[in-house]
């Protein structure tokens, strides 16, 4: 005799298995679905995060208070993002064009601005350290200027001074030798300028050819926020 309890147990259980499946399924689209989105999310805000490329035209400033100066500075001039912001600071890095060539792409200096106080121009630094730990040979390569290799001896392996022997206030810039073979060559200059904010700026060696257009160069873009 069919036991008829038994037969309503088991047609109970089909609904019921066939309902959890469906419930995971629908999970699993859901949470599919999420993923996606979250992924698009965070697409489309690494995109808006992307630095744009500096130009002179910029005009979205903040206005930050330096060595008692007030500089208006373009936001897309800024190498880190955390520094966008207006107030006082003793440190600006910004990411400056150099385009020395009418409708050439610019190379790219990388400045930083300090209270003159924190940083030794490289004029002074030149009669006053680097001519005395010269290596007796010289380089040539960048018309109009004097290479001289530093001495190795005292912790300046790899690395040159290239200066404008006759000038007063010359040209003077250390380059360092690449770390790795693919690597260019990186020099550094600091000056003082005449708003009292020193400025140090970091470039690729090529750039030396063209030491004469150096500081009009920057005076393009550091004049017209202030620092000049």
């Amino acid at each position: 005799m069919l036991d008829v309890s038994s037969q309503s147990a088991v047609s109970g259980q089909e609904p019921t298995r066939s309902g959890m499946v469906y419930n995971l399924l629908t999970i699993g689209v859901l949470v599919l679905l999420l993923a996606v989105g979250t992924a698009y999310l965070i697409d489309m805000l690494g995109r808006g995060d992307q630095v744009r490329t500096p130009t002179l035209g910029d005009t979205e400033n903040v206005t930050q208070t330096i060595s008692g100066k007030d500089l208006a500075i373009p936001t897309s001039w800024f190498r880190f993002g955390e520094q966008i912001r207006s107030g006082f600071t003793d440190q600006i890095d910004l990411k400056l064009g150099f385009a020395p060539e009418a409708g050439a792409p610019p190379a790219w200096v990388n400045v930083t601005l300090l209270p003159r106080s924190r940083a030794r121009a490289s004029a002074s630094l030149l009669d006053r350290v680097y001519l005395h730990q010269f290596a007796n040979e010289n380089l040539s390569g960048v018309p109009g200027l004097v290479g001289k290799p530093m001495n190795g001896t005292v912790g300046y392996a790899g690395e040159t001074v290239w200066y404008d022997a006759l000038s007063p206030n010359p040209f003077v810039a250390k380059c360092q030798q690449p770390v790795t073979p693919d690597a260019g060559a990186q020099c550094v200059r600091t000056v003082h300028l005449a708003s009292g904010i020193a400025a140090v700026y970091t470039f690729d060696a090529r750039l030396l050819e063209h030491w004469r257009q150096f500081d009009d160069q920057m005076a393009l873009w550091l004049r017209p926020i202030g620092a000049w």
